[in-house]
This record gives structure tokens, C-alpha cells and sequence, in this order.
């Protein structure tokens, strides 16, 4: 998703506000292609980097924060090493100020009911966020890593309303209106990041791909700008920024590239607002196609048949539809699939992926409950992928124990 970053900048060069990136696609890619951009991942730390994580882990053990995996908590830590390493990448291994964004961190998802807003939240609120936001295609780039899709263009002024108009009455949990600060359309957004954490990433990092001895932690984002107006742009820009610097700030080093496409000419007055919100790791991260870039550059990051068609690729997918699986992950969570035929409805709402099964989360309303009703279930995932179909919730729900999600410090 593509307001994911490393931190906040705090500092801001006026001479260059207007410079767009010159960031070079080829030779990203060529760095994408070996194992230079695994440098301070999980499996691929240096003997002083391994040395900081272990100094990391032990000061947010001591300060409260942190869990070592024990029989008293399952045999897992609170938070596992890959989460512990996106904080200290984010602060370049620097032990006091990964410290300081960790607190923060879990104190703002203590303080708004981050895992509580997640595994409550109403299905069709949530389904508004994920038309509003970047949406996961279902596909992957080469490396394994999740390929959202963004298009500017359907934030208009009349979606922008119709959508605020949904939050005159909230939906959200009693838990999240209670304590939360943060006004709910942050908060949707929020469960939409929760679900690239605790869901997307996690399947991602079960299946097939060049290094699987390193968990997937970020994503990859075409941002699609065409058809939008100076007007519209401005139009958005609180609502971007509050995002990006809440994102940036509570999810670090989730963020591997962003590519934009479509960038009008009057895109450099954009990007002067945009560059304030990020630090320099951040907008090294970010990309403008030209119209003739696209399809080669997009193709040397990702399989054509995981590039939408609009984009000169061969997947079938707009703006809007739910994920559309490859056979790797149709093997592995084919259970969140119903229906016959090639085009099968995917699950909506909040899921938890945990290794053997699919938690099924959120709340529908039926009937007269004012609250909705919980969704509660699993969908068993074997050696084969998930083998309980989707839409069997009220029969699954009978049988199956309604498990609790992994603690929302693993996701932080």
C-alpha cells in the first residue's frame, strides 16, 4: 500500500520541493533481481546487525515491551524477529531510536484498539475502505512480494462524500470509538493495513519464491495518477498526508516501491507537497513511469501474468475486484473461494492467516442486531491449501473453535 514508509521526514529542502525523483528503474531492478535488497532482513543480517537485534529485543523486554518466546506464551515471542527488524531498518540499526518508534508504536495500537478494530470491524465498512484505498490483485512481484493497486481518479469529490456520508452513524467497534483519537477513516484505513500484515503478507511468505528463508514484510504499489486534476489533487491532500504520516509513523519498512503512472504535467507541484511526508530512504522508493517505462519497468519487477492488462500485462483484474489468485496461492488459500467456474467470489473482510488455517474475522449485520453478529471461524489450511469453502460460516462456526488472533504486537 502506498502510503507505507520508513518514518516521517523532518526535514525539508525548499530549493528541491518541485524536483521529481530521478530515481533509476533499471538499476532497481537489477538490485531487485539479486540479494542486495535482502541486506538487514531476517536470514540476511551482518554479525553487528544480529548483535543489535539482540540488544533490541532485550531493552524492549526490559522496558515491558517485548516477550521472549517461552512455554508460559506458547513458544512464541510477542513480536517475532522480522517486525523487530522493520523498526530497526527504519532507524538504520540505531538501537535507542528503534526503541522510541517501537513504544510509540504500541502505544497508539494500545490506545486505539488497533487488533480489537480489526478483528470487529463491520465487513461492509470495510469493504468501503478497499475501494477507497490501495487494493491487493491477488499477485505477487518475482520476489514474492504482494502487488497492490492504486487509482487516484476514483477518489473524486462525489466518492469522497458518499463515503464520509457512511461514518454519520459508526460501524466501528465499541472498543476503537471508545478509546480512539483518530478519526474513523483512519482507522478503516488502518484495518486495511492490519490486513496486509496479519493476512496478505503472511500467505505471501508461505509460498513459493527466490528466498523463502526470509519472511515477506512490505509491499509493491502502482499508483495510478491519470485522469486527475490539479483541483482533485489538492482536493486530497489532507486526506493523504494524515494517513501517510500516521502509516509512516506506526508501520515502518512496510513499503518496497511505488511505482506512478500517468503523471500529468503539473505532477513536479504534487511532489513537492508529497516529499515533505517521507524521508530520503522513503522517496528513493518511489518511481514516475513515463508512459513508454511502464510496461518494461513493471515487467522486470513482476511476471507479465501478474501485471494488469491496463498496465500492458496479461492479468485480468480492475480497479475494484477482489483478489484474482495464481495457482500458487489458490493452493494455499483456496478456501476463502466459492462458487463455480473461473470467476469464484473471494471472502470479504478481515481474515487472519496463522500457518495451518484462515481465521475468519469482522461482524455482519443480520437481523436486528444493532451491533452485528460475529464472524468466527476457520478455514483449515493443509499440506494441499485451505479445504474449507468459503461462505460456510454459520455451519463452520458450529464446529469450529473460534481461535484468537496472533497478538496485534506481531503486526505492529
Amino acid at each position: 500500500m502506498p502510503f507505507f514508509g520508513s518514518s516521517k521526514s523532518t526535514t525539508s529542502d525548499t530549493a528541491s520541493d518541485h524536483e521529481q525523483p530521478q530515481n533509476d528503474p533499471v538499476a532497481s531492478a537489477s538490485a531487485a533481481a539479486g540479494t542486495e535488497w535482502l541486506a538487514g532482513h531476517l536470514h540476511h543480517l551482518t554479525d553487528e546487525q544480529q548483535g543489535k537485534l539482540e540488544e533490541f529485543k532485550k531493552l524492549c523486554g526490559e522496558k515491558g515491551y517485548y516477550k521472549a518466546a517461552s512455554e508460559e506464551n506458547g513458544g512464541k515471542a510477542s513480536h517475532d524477529d522480522a517486525t523487530m527488524l522493520r523498526f530497526l531498518r527504519a532507524r538504520k540499526f540505531d538501537v535507542n531510536a528503534a526503541w522510541g518508534q517501537f513504544k510509540d508504536t504500541e502505544d497508539w495500537r494500545r490506545d486505539n484498539a488497533i487488533e480489537k478494530l480489526y478483528e470487529n470491524i463491520d465487513v461492509d465498512s470495510y469493504e468501503l475502505a478497499r475501494r477507497m484505498y490501495p487494493q491487493w490483485t491477488g499477485r505477487r512481484d518475482r520476489r514474492g512480494i504482494p502487488v497492490y493497486v492504486f487509482e487516484i481518479k476514483h477518489l473524486n469529490s462525489k466518492n469522497m462524500a458518499a463515503y464520509n456520508e457512511t461514518m454519520s452513524t459508526s460501524n466501528l467497534p465499541a472498543e476503537a470509538q471508545k478509546s480512539s483519537t483518530v478519526p474513523e477513516r483512519l482507522l478503516r484505513l488502518f484495518a486495511l493495513y492490519e490486513n496486509l500484515l496479519r493476512f496478505v503478507m503472511p500467505v505471501c511468505s508461505k509460498l513459493p519464491r527466490p528466498n523463502p528463508e526470509t519472511p515477506i514484510v512490505t509491499s509493491t504499489n502502482i499508483v495510478d495518477v491519470s485522469e486527475v486534476g490539479l483541483k482533485q489533487f489538492w482536493n486530497l491532500k489532507g486526506h493523504m498526508q494524515d494517513a501517510s504520516v500516521l502509516a509512516t509513523a506506526h508501520y515502518p519498512e512496510t513499503l518496497d516501491r511505488i511505482f506512478i503512472i500517468g503523471a500529468p504535467s503539473f505532477f513536479p507541484t504534487v511532489w513537492g507537497w508529497i516529499k515533505r511526508w517521507f524521508d530520503p530512504g522513503t522517496t528513493s522508493k518511489i518511481f514516475i513511469l513515463s508512459a513508454s517505462d511502464v510496461k518494461p519497468t513493471l515487467t522486470s519487477f513482476m511476471d507479465p501474468s501478474s501485471i494488469p492488462k491496463q498496465y500492458g500485462g496479461d492479468l485480468d483484474w480492475t480497479w475494484g475486484d477482489m483478489p484474482n489468485l495464481d495457482n500458487d496461492t489458490k493452493a494455499l488459500i483456496g478456501g476463502v473461494e466459492s462458487g463455480e467456474g473461473e470467476k469464484k467470489e473471494f471472502l470479504k473482510g478481515p481474515m487472519l492467516f496463522d500457518g495451518d488455517k484462515i481465521q475468519v474475522l469482522g461482524r455482519e449485520k443480520k437481523g436486528e442486531e444493532k451491533d452485528g453478529v460475529e464472524r468466527r471461524w476457520d478455514i483449515p489450511v493443509t499440506a494441499n491449501g485451505a479445504s474449507a469453502p468459503a461462505g460456510d460460516g454459520e455451519k463452520a462456526s458450529e464446529t469450529a473453535t473460534a481461535a484468537a488472533p496472533a497478538p496485534a504486537q506481531e503486526a505492529s
